[in-house]
């Protein structure tokens, strides 16, 4: 009989650590314990808290290890599981609190607290190869329901009514797009059902996430929606960088088939559907919907013009609705609980919760989802546990590539998509990438363009060209050359592009440096009239100095310098020859009484 169950986070971060070496170690040593009957060991998806990965909890104590290694093992199997004693030194601990906890739920910790999992339900509780556990969470209900008590418009309805939009980008309702795919071209002779898992936004790993922890979900949504419009083939393309992802959507592709929840004739319905994996190589811009298919069909993946949309005439020229792997973990617990319940989570006009991927100068960097409507301050500080040294928040950067900057002055707006749009920013896929008061605004604005110029697929010039030139400007201003006149240029060159690109990658691509101008122009300011960076990030703009009042002469820093920059004598103070040093910072670093400085 089983008495424990270890759960181990077996997603992408976790497996970087070491987890499944640390499964394997498990195993052998509970069966080396003689305690394989009693003790089940479970590979989970992401937990979300990856900043203290590999996590392992144990149930029913729900005691939660974090950081755990393969070193770690025996002494847990031998004290906690034989003896009943937790590992109190790898146990977690809420800030400031020394006691073993024996939290019963992760809902009790800071991080989760103020989180509410709807399409990250199962990440992390249940072991997303193995089925039986997906069907032991209600898994395949809602699409027995659907095609045994709900016709093809209620299914639409409910969607509609619960006012679900798309979690990839600007927010189109889910319901009215599976509505013109089923309506506006009724004679059709096959539709197709699309999932987005391309997912190529620096920092975003939601959709990867949630494929790794939950697939059944997605496949579960897709046969919901092929129902709803009218087709019986889906097609996800996925990212051939998530080999984790990739893996555990064939096992629940092929599990699925053998229970006969794809297929043919499913729960002897006459309703049939199939889903295909199609494997994207890494270009940014099939993740625009018309590149993704054209993508699919095999060819260059470059966007269309719309109209016709996708809906009329998508993939192979057939009618197609297109979500992304987030919208689609929503669908079934929509169909289940219902409409209201769903819409009585977030805002007037943004329902549900929104799973954003935390990174950059944050404490908890990982995976959160909260309903629509939380503040960025709460995400930030109660969730994200605040900025690491003491350093002041300066800007979180939303919607990745295609985003723009949250301020200081925004941290209480409620994040949703119409408050975003409003100052400068948009939803995008979930990336939220936060920056402390050592951030240069103008080095993130030519970050995020660099990466838009490199996945330009070029078909259209405002884009291929007006980025590139973009950047040049950018390069010029970082470099120290720059002029106020190239700073009005950007902005009227940005505004351009954003106007006249063919596709979505095109017109969004200006927006970090719209945000960052309207923002922090005075950053561009300094760097072209003071010919300084503010953050001290710009090397060009950079210089190096030593305190002679601080200074004591010990040398260390001259006898570190790779490139010989710093001379002076035992106990005098140094000198850094400007012209010799490369900014590397190493001399910083090094010194032990705070004499140099960045200037």
């Amino acid at each position: 009989m089983i008495r424990s169950h270890v759960l181990i986070c077996g997603g992408t971060g976790c497996t970087s650590s070491h987890s499944d070496e640390i499964r394997g170690a498990l195993e052998n040593e509970i069966a080396a314990k003689g305690l394989a009957e009693e003790i089940k060991v479970v590979q989970t998806g992401c937990f979300g808290l990856c900043a203290l990965g590999p996590i392992m909890i144990v149930y029913p104590e729900g005691t939660f290890y974090h950081s755990v290694t393969v070193e770690d093992v025996p002494e847990i199997v031998e004290e906690h599981l034989l003896k009943g004693r937790p590992v109190s030194r790898i146990v977690y601990h809420e800030k400031g609190d020394t006691d073993v906890k024996h939290a019963t739920s992760l809902s009790e910790t800071a991080f989760y607290k103020k989180q509410l999992r709807v399409a990250l339900r199962n990440c992390g509780v249940i072991n997303p190869e193995n089925i039986e556990e997906y069907i032991g969470v209600d898994g395949y209900q809602a699409l027995a329901k659907v095609l045994t008590e709900m016709t093809p418009e209620q299914v639409i309805d409910t969607i509609l009514a619960s006012g679900l939009r798309g979690r990839g980008g600007a927010g189109f309702p889910t319901g009215r797009k599976w509505q013109m795919a089923r309506t506006l071209v009724p004679d059709a002779d096959q539709k197709f059902v699309c999932c987005n898992a391309d997912e190529g936004d620096p920092g975003a790993f939601m959709d990867r996430s949630i494929l790794e922890g939950d697939p059944h979900a997605v496949l579960e949504a897709m046969a919901i929606a092929g129902y709803a419009i009218g087709s019986n083939q889906g097609y996800i393309y996925v990212r051939a960088e998530y080999p984790i992802a990739i893996k555990r959507l064939e096992i629940a592709i092929a599990q699925a088939k053998e229970y006969g929840l794809l297929g043919d004739n499913i729960f002897g319905t006459g309703f049939s559907f199939d889903v295909k994996l199609r494997f994207g190589a890494g270009a940014f811009v099939c993740g625009e919907e018309t590149a993704l298919m054209t993508s699919i069909e095999g060819n260059r993946g470059e966007p269309r013009p719309r109209p016709p949309f996708p809906a009329v005439k998508g993939l192979f020229g057939k009618p197609t609705i297109l979500n992304n792997v987030e919208t689609y973990a929503n669908i079934p617990q929509i169909i289940l609980k219902g409409a209201d319940w769903f819409s009585s989570m977030g805002t007037e006009t943004s329902k549900g919760t929104k799973v954003f991927a935390l990174g950059g100068k944050i404490q908890n960097t990982g995976l959160v989802e909260v309903p629509m409507g939380t503040t960025l301050r709460e995400v930030v500080y109660d969730i994200g546990g605040g900025i690491p040294n003491g350093k002041a928040f300066k800007a979180a950067q939303t919607g990745g590539p295609s985003g723009g900057c949250i301020t200081a002055e925004n941290l209480d707006t409620p994040i949703d998509y119409e408050n975003l749009m409003r100052i400068g920013s948009m939803m995008g896929s979930g990336g939220l990438i936060v920056m402390d008061e050592d951030s240069c605004m103008v080095d993130i604005a030519r970050f995020f363009l660099e990466f838009t110029v490199d996945e330009s697929c070029g078909k259209c010039t405002p884009c291929r060209v007006g980025t590139k030139r973009m950047l040049e400007i950018l390069d010029k201003i970082i470099a120290g050359n720059g002029t106020l006149e190239d700073i009005d240029r950007l902005e009227e060159l940005a505004n351009y592009v954003k106007s006249a690109s063919l596709c979505g990658l095109g017109q969004t691509a200006p927006n970090p440096v719209l945000s960052t101008l309207r923002y922090f122009r005075d950053e561009y300011v300094a760097h072209v009239v003071d010919k300084k960076c503010p953050a001290g990030v710009c090397k060009n703009l950079l210089r190096y100095v030593i305190d002679p009042d601080k200074c004591r002469g010990c040398t260390l820093c001259a006898r570190k310098c790779p490139v010989g920059a710093i001379s002076g004598a035992v106990k005098e103070p140094h000198k850094i020859d400007s012209a010799k040093c490369v900014k590397c910072g190493v001399c910083m670093t090094t010194c032990r009484f705070g004499a140099i400085s960045k200037q």
